[in-house]
């Protein structure tokens, strides 16, 4: 077992569209308040060279109750984020990551009585 298989390296083109680190805690963050209040159990990370996908499930054998898409391609068009419904509508498109949760973070406001 001395023959050693070289690791294949991605074309100079062909570069992975990814999170960055603070909009992946943004989202993350998010995905744990979610956990915690009970309406979410199990997420997916797709990293293509076209987009990165976050998706959320309420069940793990489910299709994805929302889908958070980067496309850096659209960020001169119609914003490079857009929030995806489990039928597969697309609920908000924008610039930034902030306002496309807003629907979503909506879900965790609860009344309080006095």
């Amino acid at each position: 077992m001395s023959n050693v298989a070289p690791f294949p390296v991605s074309r100079a083109g062909a570069a992975q569209t990814v999170f960055d680190r603070t909009e992946l805690n943004r989202i993350l963050d998010l995905y744990g308040r979610m956990v915690a209040a009970g309406h979410w159990r199990d997420y997916a990370i797709d990293l293509g060279r076209d987009a990165a996908v976050f998706s959320a499930f309420r069940r793990a054998a489910e299709r994805p109750e929302f889908r958070i898409e980067k496309r850096p391609a659209l960020r001169n068009r119609q914003g490079m984020w857009a929030l995806i419904g489990e039928t597969g509508v697309v609920l908000r498109r924008g610039h930034n990551l902030g306002p496309l949760l807003a629907p979503i973070e909506r879900r965790l406001l609860k009344l309080v009585a006095e």
